[in-house]
């Protein structure tokens, strides 16, 4: 009889422990639910925010690609109105070539015409 009242006393002196046990497991459990939450919050923030970083190279890269284009867009139209700019040099020293060499035959002409009549007087 003392058997059984010695382990029917360990029976009750175990049921707080076990009360205790279940509540400990209930609370751990509920904090590794709580970090693994927040773990999965920080990687989700954490992949936002990659994608974000990402997205602002992704728009800066075109920001610069569109400055080369326009800058190579400048570049082309200042060659080429330095290209027309050079073309009518060309032409205006063409013409005062042209207004020279007939001055000249002219008064070429003129020198001959005098010596001639010179030479017949």
């Amino acid at each position: 009889m003392k058997k059984v009242h010695l382990g029917l006393a360990f029976a009750i002196a175990a049921m707080p422990l076990a009360a205790c046990s279940e509540r400990a497991q209930e609370q751990t459990s509920q904090a590794a639910d709580a970090i693994g939450d927040d773990a999965a919050s920080v990687g989700a923030r954490a992949a936002n925010a990659t994608e974000r970083a990402a997205d602002d190279v992704a728009a800066a890269a075109d920001r610069a690609g569109e400055k080369i284009d326009q800058a190579g867009d400048r570049a082309a139209a200042e060659t080429k109105e330095a290209a027309r700019d050079a073309d009518a040099a060309a032409d205006r020293a063409g013409e005062k070539i042209d207004r020279a060499g007939d001055r000249a035959a002219d008064r070429t002409g003129a020198a001959l015409q005098n010596a001639g009549s010179a030479i017949r007087d």
